[in-house]
């Protein structure tokens, strides 16, 4: 890879360079949205996986003692990479402000993409004892920390292209990413499954989805490397003294905008983390669906949540970003509860429509994200605003949700009890959001 595509850019000298062209546009969304896939893919398949065949590997005698627990902890490893989030996000987002969204949505991709495919080259507790634990756990940090300073990169770029009447649209292609991201995985995980059998991936064959993150990192960076730096950015280069510090001022500046940011997501966070790590857990401890069964179900449920994310993103241009998240958390906080009485039927076709109908309300939720924090923050500070509001909002959402959910049924035995869990965060994410001003026609170069 040219070394020079990871060198800081340099302050522009001539006039502002004109608004990015169709082709240009395109380029970004076909970057930002395969980045973001290849990212999500390699966090997903450490969700999925976490809670199917880790524990056994990597908490090898508690899983004998105690499965409940030692599922428990496995899930708690996905928790753990999200309290680097926010240090992902302070790192990437002063950096992305300095010197430019391109220099560290290259960066984030190598540290996810290494890290992954080192998980599965990782020896299990059985050949080197509670080394395994713990180097698996220092590489879950590694992926947190790129994750936090990738998001924001690839929303902000594909916001900062954008026409001003499609931000919203712009801002969804990096957001459909993540489903993506989940049929990348899941679809991975049951072709595998499908060619070596269920036993054989169980004891060695879910490595493979995580060496092949290699052969996608290097196809992601590729593509990358041909996109132009934002406009937004480059113009903000001409305009301010390089001393400047960004994350400072967003700390002194705007700390009730971060914390806002963070609010509104941590619904969304938590019930798409339920769809991402848990259910499809569920689907076969719980109610005894076959594993084909249940990642078919992931795989449909995925493509509905991006179909749903993509008219979230029309809908945040049509009739506002607070409009269209105020209904999608109207309408998760309408489902969370009697969703649990669909899975818990027995029926796999109804456990399919309830993943499906809970894709509805996190595309509506997620398609205008992108739009709306980027509009919250100046030119100045954007990238650092984005990125710590969406990892903040990551920990108190979904870092531990899974973990949450499966602590709930083990005490209670009652699954709908989560479904109240989810009412009470989307009662705050709805609060939050109301409280922000629609701001769709600023503009971004302030």
């Amino acid at each position: 890879m040219n070394t020079a595509t990871l060198a800081p850019a340099a302050a522009p000298t001539t006039a502002p360079s004109a608004p990015p062209g169709a082709h240009e546009q395109r380029r970004v969304l076909a970057a930002t949205l395969v980045g973001t896939a290849i990212e999500w893919y390699d966090f997903f398949i450490y969700a999925q996986a976490a809670g199917l065949y880790l524990a056994a590997v990597f908490f090898t005698g508690l899983a004998q003692d105690n499965p409940g627990l030692a599922l428990i902890l496995s899930f708690g490893t996905v928790g753990i990479s999200f309290l680097f989030r926010p240090l992902g996000a302070i790192v990437g987002g002063a950096l992305g402000d300095r010197y430019g969204r391109k220099f560290v949505l290259v960066l984030t991709l190598l540290l996810m993409g290494g890290s992954t495919t080192l998980i599965g080259m990782l020896p299990g507790y059985a050949s080197i004892g509670l080394w395994a634990p713990i180097a698996l756990i220092l590489l879950r940090i590694v992926q947190g920390f790129s994750a936090g300073g990738e998001w924001g990169g690839a929303a902000l770029l594909a916001v900062e292209h954008a026409p001003k009447n499609k931000r919203s649209l712009f801002g969804a292609f990096p957001q459909i990413g993540v489903p993506l991201g989940l049929i990348l995985a899941t679809g991975v995980t049951l072709l595998i499954t499908l060619v070596i059998g269920k036993q054989a991936y169980a004891e060695w064959g879910w490595r493979i989805p995580f060496l092949l993150s290699f052969v996608l990192i290097v196809v992601g960076v590729l593509i990358r490397r041909g996109v132009q730096e934002s406009p937004v950015f480059t113009q903000l280069h001409e305009r301010r003294a390089q001393g400047s510090a960004p994350l400072a001022d967003l700390v002194r500046q705007h700390p009730r905008t971060v914390f806002k940011a963070a609010l509104i997501f941590i619904a969304n966070n938590a019930a798409g983390y339920l769809l991402i790590a848990f259910l499809i857990s569920y689907g076969q401890r719980s109610l005894g669906f076959s594993s084909t069964e249940t990642l078919l179900s992931g795989v449909v449920a995925a493509v509905a949540w991006l179909a749903f994310t993509l008219w979230g993103g029309h809908l945040g241009d049509r009739i506002g970003r607070v409009r269209t998240f105020q209904i999608g958390y109207v309408l998760l906080a309408l489902w969370a509860i009697p969703m649990w009485f669909v899975f818990n039927t027995g029926s796999i076709a109804l456990f399919l429509l309830g993943l499906v109908v809970l894709a509805l309300p996190l595309g509506l939720t997620y398609g205008p994200q992108a739009a709306l924090y980027a509009e919250m923050f100046p030119a100045r500070v954007r990238y650092s605003g984005v990125s710590v509001g969406y990892a903040l909002g990551a920990i108190l959402g979904g870092a531990f949700a899974p973990m949450i959910a499966q602590t709930i049924i083990a005490e209670t035995g009652t699954p709908w009890f989560i479904g109240l869990y989810i009412v009470v965060l989307c009662v705050v994410s709805l609060w939050a959001v109301s409280r922000v001003k629609e701001r769709k026609e600023v503009d971004l170069n302030t």
